[in-house]
C-alpha cells in the first residue's frame, strides 16, 4: 500500500514507511504524534483506530470572536490578534518560572499567562505572528488577562486564519487527559488524522441495509461529525449514531450465541401424565401462584421440545423460584433424564438439597426403604464431604439413580459423570462463568437445557444488555400466607435505640421466632468483607464518617457474638455463629440448632443472603447497614417473614442525614420493590458495579451506551440484530460485524458476556 504522508500541520508518516496490513486505523498512534507514545498508550489509545475511538466527553460552547476593547471578566471569549511581546519571568521566591505575552488586535493589547512549561509555548508565540486565542477573562493586577488559553498560530497565506476563524464558532470538544497530554493535544491529533482520513479506512459494522433504514450516518461521517462538529446537532447525532452501534454490536453477539444455542440438538422432555411431577403437585399444601402456574407452563413446553431451552427465571425474594425449578427437574426425570442444580457455596448447596427433600417427602426416597414407587433421589456433592459419602453420590449420580444431584464447583469436577443430563439449573448465575456452565452441560451426550435463576431482581434495560441469549421469566407475586417484613433504621451511636434493638429481638425469640444477626466481617483481623459481603465503598470526604472523623471499624462476626452473649436483653438465649470459614458439619449444626430453636440467635456474615429457608425467623438485625449494596440488602431481608409470623427488619446505621449511605438505607426502609430497589441501585453505583463491565477493560468496555438511559436504543438494537441473524447466523453477510464483535470481547471482556 502506497505511503501516506500530509503537509501542514500534521506530518503522517508510518514508521516504516509502508501502511500496516490492517489499514490506516492499525498504524501506531506515533504515526500522528512522534514524541507523545506512551502518553497516549496510557490512556488506552496505541493506535489511529484508538484515537478516533476516544470520544470527547463534554463540549464546550464556542468562544464569542471580539475584540480585545469590548472584553468583560468572565466572559469566554475568541479573539485574533498578533504577538506583540514575550518574557519569561521567575518568581524571586521559588524560582518557578511564567511566560507573560501581550497581545494586540491593533486597537488594544491583552496579556497570556502561562505558569510551568513555557518553552513549549515561547517557541510559538514569537513576537509578529498572528494566531486565534480562546479561554476565559480573568484580571489580576487591575488588567485583564488569559490564563493558559488554547491558540491557534496562523500560516503566513491567511488561509489558516480564514480556517482558524471559521472553526472558532465550532463547538469544541473536551477530552479525558492524562499526564503530559491535554486535551488541546488529543484533539490536535484527531485534526491530523481526520485531514488524511479516507472512507475506506473506515469500516463500519452496521451494514448498510440497516443504516438507511435507521436513518443513520455512516460511521466516517459519524466520526468527523463527533470530533469536528460544526454545530450542536451535529455531535449530539454522532453521539446517538454511536450508542445504536454500541448496543447493536453486543445485541448480534448475543443473538448469534442464542442462535448457536437453538441449533444443537436437545432430547425432548414432555410432560408425563402419571409421573413424578404429577404425584408431587398431587401431595402440594398449598395452590400455586398465578405467576408460578404462568411460568411453569412456559418451561414445560420448552422442556418438550427437541431444542435446548435457555431461559433466565427471576422474580422477587420469597416469590417461589426454587419450586418453579423443582418442577422443571421433575418434569426432565420422569423423561428418563437427571437434573443438575449448581449453587455457588456449600452453605446454599446444603440448603438446597434440605428443601428439595423435604418438598418431596417419600418422592425424593427412590430404592429406599419407605421410598414412593415413583421415587427418585436427591444427592448433594460437594468439595468437603467425607470420602464414603463423596462415592456413594457420584455412583447414584453416573447410574442415574439420582435424579436429581445438587453441588457446588465439585460438580464440574472430571470424576463426576451422569447417566443422562438433561437440565442444568444454574442458581445466581453471576457467580459463575460461561467456562463452569460449559463444564457442566458437556457432561450430557445431547445439549442439556439450561435454566438460569437469580434472586436479584434486574431492571429490563439490565437484563436485555447482559442477559439476551436468555428468554426472560419473572416471578412478582409471594405466595398466600406470607406477612410481610416491616423495616427500620436504626442509628448506631444511639444507645437508646440499640438497646430497644436487642429488647426487639428478645421479644420475637420469646414469641417463638428466630433472629438473625449480619456482620460484614468474619473476626477482627479481616481487612474487608467476609463471604462476598457486597460492601460499597464512597471515596468522597462528606462520605458518611465525616471528612475528618475516622471511620469505625466494620462489625465482625466473632466479636459481636462475644458481646450478645453478655446482653442482659438476650440473657439465657443461645447465639450462634455462622461464615463461610467454619467446616461443612459445623454450619449444617448451627443451621440446624438455629432451625430448631436450640440456638434461637445467629450471628453471620452474608453467607444467609440467598437459600436459606428457616420459616420461624421473623427478625433481622443488619450491622453496619450502610455499607453494603442495596440489592444485598434487600436479599438479606428476604430471609425472614417467610412464615406466617410478619418480620421485621433493623438497619443498624452510622450514616450521616444526605449521604449516599443514608439514602441507601432510607430508601430500603420505604419499598420493599425488588426491581424498584434494583433500579435505584442502578442509578446510584453506576452500571459497572451493577453490569460487571468494569471487567470488560480500559477503552473497549461501553462508552457512550446507557443502560440506566439508552432502553430505547437497546430495543431497537436487539430487534434489529435478531433480525439480522435469523437471516444469517455467523453474519457472513457483513464480516465488519464480526470483526467488531471479536475487538469488544478481546481477552478476558469476553467474561462480561460469560456471566449469561
Amino acid at each position: 500500500m502506497a505511503r501516506r504522508v500530509q503537509g501542514g500541520q500534521g506530518g503522517v508518516r508510518y514508521v516504516d514507511g509502508v501502511e500496516p496490513r490492517g489499514g490506516y486505523l492499525d498504524s501506531p498512534v506515533t504515526s500522528v504524534a512522534p514524541r507523545a507514545g506512551k502518553p497516549f498508550a496510557a490512556l488506552g489509545m496505541r493506535t489511529v483506530g484508538d484515537l478516533l475511538r476516544h470520544y470527547p466527553f463534554r463540549y464546550a460552547d464556542p468562544g464569542t470572536l471580539t475584540d480585545i476593547a469590548s472584553l468583560r471578566v468572565g466572559d469566554t471569549v475568541t479573539v485574533v490578534a498578533d504577538v506583540r511581546q514575550a518574557v519569561v519571568r521567575r518568581a524571586r521566591s521559588t524560582n518557578a518560572s511564567r511566560l507573560e505575552v501581550r497581545i494586540t488586535d491593533g486597537r488594544a493589547e491583552l496579556q497570556l499567562i502561562f505558569f510551568g512549561g513555557a518553552r513549549h509555548h515561547e517557541r510559538l508565540l514569537v513576537p509578529g505572528r498572528r494566531g486565534l486565542f480562546t479561554g476565559q477573562i480573568s484580571a489580576f493586577g487591575g488588567h485583564l488577562q488569559l490564563a493558559h488559553p488554547t491558540y491557534e498560530m496562523f500560516d503566513d497565506d491567511g488561509e489558516g486564519e480564514r480556517v482558524a476563524v471559521e472553526r472558532a464558532s465550532w463547538p469544541r470538544p473536551v477530552y479525558r487527559a492524562g499526564s503530559g497530554l491535554d486535551t488541546t493535544k488529543i484533539a490536535a491529533a484527531v485534526r491530523t488524522v481526520l485531514g488524511t482520513l479516507r472512507d475506506e479506512d473506515v469500516v463500519d459494522p452496521v451494514p448498510p441495509e440497516l443504516r438507511e433504514e435507521r436513518g443513520l450516518a455512516d460511521l466516517h461521517r459519524t466520526l468527523r461529525d463527533l470530533h469536528e462538529p460544526h454545530t450542536a446537532a451535529d455531535w449530539q447525532a454522532a453521539r446517538d449514531r454511536l450508542r445504536y452501534e454500541e448496543a447493536f454490536v453486543l445485541q448480534a453477539e448475543l443473538a448469534r450465541r442464542r442462535a448457536r444455542a437453538a441449533a444443537e440438538p436437545a432430547t425432548a422432555r414432555p410432560p408425563v401424565a402419571d409421573g413424578l411431577l404429577a404425584a408431587f403437585d398431587a401431595r402440594l399444601p398449598f395452590t400455586l401462584t398465578a405467576g408460578q402456574v404462568e411460568v411453569g407452563e412456559t418451561i414445560a413446553a420448552e422442556l418438550a421440545r427437541p431444542v435446548p431451552m435457555q431461559r433466565l427465571l427471576q422474580g422477587e425474594v420469597g416469590s417461589g423460584k426454587t419450586l418453579v425449578a423443582l418442577r422443571a427437574m421433575l418434569q426432565v426425570v420422569d423423561g428418563g433424564g437427571q437434573a443438575a442444580l449448581l449453587a455457588p457455596t456449600e452453605v446454599l448447596a446444603a440448603q438446597h438439597a434440605r428443601s428439595l427433600r423435604a418438598l418431596l417427602g417419600d418422592l425424593a426416597e427412590g430404592g429406599m426403604l419407605g421410598g414412593a414407587d415413583t421415587a427418585t433421589r436427591v444427592v448433594l456433592l460437594t468439595g468437603s464431604q467425607s470420602t464414603a459419602a463423596r462415592k456413594a453420590a457420584l455412583l447414584d449420580a453416573a447410574s442415574g439413580a439420582a435424579g436429581i444431584v445438587v453441588g457446588t464447583h465439585a460438580l464440574l469436577s472430571a470424576t463426576v459423570q451422569f447417566a443422562d443430563l438433561g437440565l442444568v439449573v444454574v442458581d445466581e448465575q453471576h457467580k459463575f462463568g460461561v467456562e463452569q456452565r460449559d463444564t457442566l452441560r458437556a457432561k450430557a451426550s445431547t445439549s442439556p437445557h439450561l435454566l438460569v435463576m437469580t434472586a436479584t431482581p434486574i431492571p429490563r434495560t439490565v437484563a436485555m444488555t447482559v442477559f439476551g441469549d436468555l428468554e426472560t421469566s419473572v416471578l412478582r407475586e409471594v405466595p398466600a400466607g406470607r406477612s410481610g417484613v416491616v423495616t427500620h433504621v436504626v442509628p448506631a451511636d444511639n444507645p437508646v435505640w440499640m438497646s430497644r434493638t436487642w429488647v426487639r429481638v428478645r421479644e420475637e425469640v420469646d414469641k417463638g421466632g428466630r433472629a438473625y444477626v449480619v456482620c460484614p466481617r468474619i473476626d477482627g483481623d479481616d481487612d474487608q468483607g467476609a463471604d462476598d459481603a457486597d460492601l460499597v465503598r464512597e471515596d468522597a470526604p462528606e462520605d458518611d464518617a465525616g471528612p475528618t472523623t475516622p471511620r469505625r471499624p466494620l462489625r465482625a462476626v466473632l466479636e459481636v457474638a462475644a458481646e450478645l452473649a453478655e446482653e442482659p436483653a438476650l440473657s439465657g438465649l443461645g447465639v450462634g455463629v455462622l461464615h463461610g470459614r467454619m467446616p461443612p458439619d459445623e454450619k449444617d449444626r448451627a443451621l440446624a440448632d438455629f432451625a430448631s430453636g436450640r440456638v434461637p440467635v445467629l450471628v453471620s456474615t452474608t453467607v444467609v443472603e440467598v437459600g436459606v429457608d428457616v420459616p420461624e425467623a421473623t427478625v433481622m438485625v443488619i450491622l453496619d447497614a450502610d455499607r453494603f449494596g442495596v440489592s444485598q440488602l434487600h436479599q438479606l431481608r428476604g430471609r425472614i417473614g417467610r412464615g406466617t409470623a410478619p418480620g421485621v427488619c433493623l438497619l443498624v446505621s452510622t450514616a450521616e442525614p444526605g449521604t449516599p449511605a443514608a439514602e441507601r438505607v432510607d430508601t430500603l426502609a420505604r419499598t420493599s420493590d425488588g426491581f424498584a430497589l434494583a433500579s435505584f441501585d442502578l442509578e446510584q453505583r453506576g452500571e459497572g458495579d451493577v453490569l460487571g463491565a468494569s471487567q470488560w477493560g480500559g477503552s473497549s468496555s461501553l462508552r457512550l451506551l446507557r443502560v440506566t438511559r439508552d432502553g430505547d436504543v437497546i430495543e431497537q438494537a436487539r430487534q434489529d440484530a435478531r433480525a439480522l441473524v435469523e437471516r444469517d447466523p455467523e453474519l457472513a453477510s457483513w464480516p465488519p460485524l464480526d470483526d467488531a464483535i471479536r475487538a469488544l470481547l478481546a481477552g478476558d471482556r469476553e467474561e462480561f458476556l460469560d456471566r449469561t
